[in-house]
């Protein structure tokens, strides 16, 4: 199981932390984070629910993960293990993640499948999303799986969609012409895109779409070298 305790930076001020698997204990904390961070026009089906909750941490506990400030809940991040195709990258968030219920879960799987990450609002600011995602990739290291993958939001393409697609959307995001809340996250976690995906999740502002990212195991000896 997972623990990681240390500090974060409130401006000057350091304040205690704490990554670790998430539980029973904490399901409402986690639905209201859901609450907090994805409110209308966001679907509210698509929050957590306690039966979700309760398949993440018996089908995957590695996978479930929340980050505490000061002793209080202030996001969380939740995968499963599923075998990724390359070549067949195409799927939609609903059928990957057997729409958030994860009992599709591969034990056996060489991918770590971002089902979710959340970071309450009012929290943002000390920098808790990289933390987990840096958390996340502990634990591809630590099963010694090939990759961590999952689709990124691009909740700023509505705004271009009638002068740009999406693939086009996201090359200026990579190349610093437009940011993305998304994606120059997932950037700046050190993700890298595979696919943008139509019809990846329900999401208005993102016109439907999805960006495939994937951070690879460094020490993973199972990804073949260009030219291999």
């Amino acid at each position: 199981m997972y623990r990681k305790e240390f500090y974060v930076f409130d401006g000057d001020r350091p304040v205690p932390a704490v990554i670790r698997n998430y539980d029973e204990n904490d399901f409402s904390g986690l639905i209201r984070i859901q609450q907090e961070c994805f409110p209308p026009p966001f679907p509210s089906d698509l929050w957590w629910n306690e039966e979700q909750l309760r398949n993440h941490v018996t089908l995957f506990p590695q996978g479930a993960l929340c980050i505490e400030v000061d002793g209080e809940l202030a996001g969380s991040m939740t995968g499963l293990l599923v075998d990724f195709d390359p070549q067949h990258p195409e799927h939609t968030w609903e059928e990957i993640t057997d729409n958030g219920y994860i009992r599709n879960h591969n034990p056996n799987g060489d991918t770590l499948y971002v089902v979710d990450i959340s970071v309450r609002p009012s929290y943002r600011k000390l920098g808790l999303g990289k933390w987990l995602m840096s958390s996340m990739y502990d634990v591809v290291v630590h099963l010694g799986l090939t990759r961590l993958l999952g689709g990124g939001r691009m909740p700023g393409y509505h705004r271009k969609a009638g002068d740009m697609t999406a693939e086009e959307y996201l090359e200026a995001v990579i190349k610093g012409d437009l940011k993305d809340p998304v994606i120059s996250f997932l950037l700046r976690c050190g993700r890298t895109p595979v696919k943008v995906v139509p019809n990846y999740l329900e999401d208005e502002e993102s016109c439907h779409y999805g960006t495939l990212m994937e951070w690879k195991n460094p020490f993973s000896t199972k990804i073949a070298k260009k030219g291999d």
